[in-house]
């Protein structure tokens, strides 16, 4: 037992003398491209920092729209949604691998008891005859982490593990800005169905109209055919809306996790243009996405495994030990003179590989500087997000006034028309072309109406909702809970899973 102590002793002396030697490129965030403004709001008084950041989006971003169907739907999908359902799943795995490796830094115990029944025959050159071994060893073995490879594997699981909660959180902020987008289609499609019942109506009262003044000798028979042939049109683009708005319904079915046909949406319509929206600056923005920080994330990742791949080229140190008992009659097994032990360290080095290590640090390299190239499109591509929706908001805006000013004199111009064509003056061809204008644009303002709602969500989601990288877990955390209750997850919200 002392020459167990004094070679156990050795070897942990070496791996405490060791242990500083850890390999790997320290990780620094990479630089990304940050605009010093956003242009959209340079010289536009209708776009106004977020001061101080207590007027950021915050939580439930969605009831800035005051809509309380919307807000009972949205709340639905953090309950219910699948995908968001499958995201926090892969976030669990991915703690769980952190777990896993955490256990290498730990010995492997274990213990295969045997009985050996041997018979060997005159010829082998022994005595001959049947023999049996009884044996109950427990065995451990131990590398130590000398160069940092348990380290890394660690660290990298823990950056994956926070890639997976910021993707959780990406999904459930595209699955929220899907449903309100799908919910402002759906309003418009209402409105639309209710233009449309009117005009219907009016078409209906002008083809009576018609109809009279032909009884009456004054119109002709072709005034009837054109009066017949836009109801007509009228009411097949009702249907066709009806079809619309049921896709909308089915799709803020889907997005709540439930079926088709378990879901029914009442009528609604848009009350108000979108809401002032506070905007974060640039340098914010890359707190505030998830895609972001999950690409952060990817790079960090990344830098982990350039160093696992140059540990490869440090020896393993291997310690072993057993301890049991070893007998060849069952009665004595578990006697003093039965005892057994046998313990060492193995050191192993790849001497010639013929340039396979460099290969797979090369490899890992290129990975790295692929997934910083990553990030930094991904930084660019939130900017122009943001850009986007911030001038697509601004000339909807100016077109909406624009085209309100189109529906009055529409509008305007029907009712002088009408009144022409019952005085005789002017023939139910030019009833029927000022009644299509006049519709048309009336169609068109909402439809304008439901882009500028559709682009405020766009610009919702753009600026990350109201998601901060603070909540992400933290590697403590995430290190403390990977062996604790896996519903048990800090700083991440985590939907009620059925």
């Amino acid at each position: 037992m002392t020459r167990l102590r004094t070679s156990v002793s050795s070897a942990l002396l070496a791996s405490l003398l060791c242990s500083s030697c850890m390999v790997g490129p320290k990780y620094q965030r990479p630089t990304a491209p940050l605009p010093v403004a956003l242009k959209e709001i340079a010289g536009n008084d209708q776009w106004k920092m977020a001061t101080p950041n207590d007027a950021l989006l915050k939580g439930k971003w969605w009831e800035m729209f005051g809509d309380p169907a919307l807000n009972r739907l949205e709340e639905l999908v953090n309950v219910s949604n699948q995908n968001v359902k499958q995201a926090e799943a892969q976030f669990r795995e991915a703690r769980a691998v952190i777990a896993g490796n955490r256990a290498n830094y730990f010995p492997t115990i274990g213990s295969n008891p045997a009985i050996t029944q041997t018979d060997t025959g005159s010829n082998s050159g022994r005595s001959g005859g049947t023999s049996q071994t009884f044996s109950l060893p427990v065995v451990a073995s131990w590398e130590p982490d000398l160069w940092g490879r348990v380290r890394l594997s660690v660290e990298n699981a823990v950056n994956n593990a926070q890639v997976s909660a910021a993707d959780l959180e990406n999904v459930r902020l595209s699955a929220q800005a899907l449903l309100a987008s799908d919910y402002f289609l759906l309003a418009a499609q209402d409105m639309q169905l209710a233009i449309l019942k009117d005009t219907i109506d009016a078409y209906q009262k002008n083809l009576e109209l018609t109809t009279n003044r032909f009884n009456g000798g004054v119109a002709s028979r072709s005034d009837i055919t054109l009066a017949q042939t836009q109801l007509a049109g009228a009411k097949a683009q009702a249907t066709e809306t009806r079809v619309a708005r049921a896709t909308y319904e089915h799709a803020i079915a889907v997005l709540t996790g439930q079926p088709p046909s378990a879901l029914d949406v009442a009528s609604s319509k848009i009350d108000a243009p979108p809401p002032p929206i506070p905007l974060a600056v640039p340098s914010q923005l890359l707190e505030r996405r998830p895609d972001i920080a999950a690409n952060e994330r990817l790079v960090a990742a990344a830098n982990a495994n350039v160093g696992i791949a140059e540990t490869a080229y440090y020896p393993t140190l291997t310690l072993s030990a057993s301890v049991g008992l070893l007998s060849t009659n069952l009665a004595n097994l578990f006697t003093y003179a039965s005892r057994s032990w046998s313990a060492g360290p193995a050191l192993s080095q790849t001497l010639f590989d013929f340039g396979r290590r460099g290969a797979q640090l090369e490899g890992t390299r290129a990975a790295y500087d692929s997934t910083v190239a990553a990030y930094r499109q991904t930084v660019l591509s939130a900017f122009q997000e943001v850009e986007d929706d911030l001038s697509t908001l601004r000339y909807l805006a100016e077109e909406a006034v624009q085209q309100q000013e189109a529906v009055v004199a529409s509008q305007q111009a029907l009712m002088l028309e009408i009144d022409r064509y019952k005085a005789g003056t002017d023939s139910y061809l030019n009833v029927i072309t000022t009644q299509t204008i006049a519709l048309s644009d009336q169609q068109t303002a909402i439809t304008i109406l439901q882009r500028r709602m559709g682009a405020a969500v766009d610009l919702i989601k753009a600026l990350g909702g109201g998601w901060d990288a603070s909540t992400l877990p933290t590697a403590g955390q995430l290190r403390s809970t990977a062996l604790a209750d896996p519903k048990n997850t800090p700083n991440v919200a985590q939907p009620s899973v059925k």
